[in-house]
């Protein structure tokens, strides 16, 4: 045989794995959103109809008339954008301090910010909530928000290793000319790490929409609930009502898929830079 045929071949066998590995993961999508229009005799039937019948679209307006869907909607926006904001603020200049600036300690400091990436969340559960109940934060939306703005440990290892791998030429260059590290910082540095920058913004958009914990344990009254504690309350009050909890679980996913889709180019070459260079 060829090297050409073989090449088709090999190509061909790629794209057959991609296919099969695609359709694996989007089946519990399609599932959703077809219960999500499905009545409930159609729900449980086997094999499963996939294609509902008749759709009820009505499924989605009944489900956000159960619950207060646009208040949930709106705190879950708020602190969702802010904690990103937070995280675009604070990461990047710290990480561009362990990369880039020479100062004694930087060592231990960034030794101590790995030691911290490795503690489990669940170890500093009770004393953050000691601390944010004497701050008289609980049941508020501050401890969902402002530790965000002082770093985030994985997100500053992760920027580091991308700022390590611009080039220093053009640090001393701006430097002749004139310009305050700040100002390098935030005039060239910052801007070439977009990509980087965009990816961890990502990631702190994921996390922070779809958190259950952190609502659970700091927003005791009602009005101030996220979507993912509406969820787990329309769970608890109308749980068989499947086709409704499918619609509201849609509702949630959509506004990560959507902007995935917008910025999965720079979402994916800011992961391809961060983990190689360094």
């Amino acid at each position: 045989m060829n090297p050409i045929a073989i090449k088709r071949i090999n190509r061909a066998l790629a794209y057959l794995c991609l296919i099969v590995a695609s359709a694996f993961f989007i089946t519990p999508f399609i599932w959703l959103l077809s219960t999500s229009l499905k009545p409930l005799t159609q729900i449980f039937t086997f094999p499963p109809e996939w294609i509902p019948h008749p759709i009820l679209w009505s499924n989605y307006s009944r489900a956000v008339e159960y619950i207060p869907f646009w208040t949930y909607l709106k705190n879950t926006a708020i602190i969702t954008i802010a904690s990103t904001l937070g995280v675009i603020i604070s990461c990047p200049l710290v990480a561009y301090s362990f990369a880039k600036l020479e100062y004694r300690g930087r060592g231990i400091l960034f030794f101590v910010t790995l030691a911290v990436m490795m503690i489990p969340g669940q170890v500093t559960m009770i004393p953050l909530f000691l601390l944010f109940t004497k701050l008289g934060w609980v049941g508020t939306s501050l401890p969902l928000i402002v530790p965000q703005f002082f770093g985030v440990p994985i997100y500053i290892f992760l920027l580091r290793q991308f700022f390590m791998g611009l080039p220093d030429a053009l640090r001393e260059a701006a430097r002749l000319d004139g310009a305050s590290e700040f100002r390098i910082y935030l005039q060239i540095m910052f801007p070439l790490a977009k990509s980087a920058v965009l990816a961890v913004a990502l990631f702190q958009f994921m996390g922070s929409w779809t958190d259950f914990m952190g609502p659970l344990l700091y927003l005791t009254n009602e009005p101030s609930y996220t979507v993912s504690l509406g969820l787990q309350q329309f769970q608890s009050q109308k749980g068989s009502e499947w086709g409704l909890l499918m619609a509201v679980s849609t509702l949630m996913t959509l506004p990560i898929i959507v902007l995935f889709f917008f910025l999965q180019k720079t979402f994916i070459s800011g992961i391809t830079f961060s983990g190689i260079k360094g």
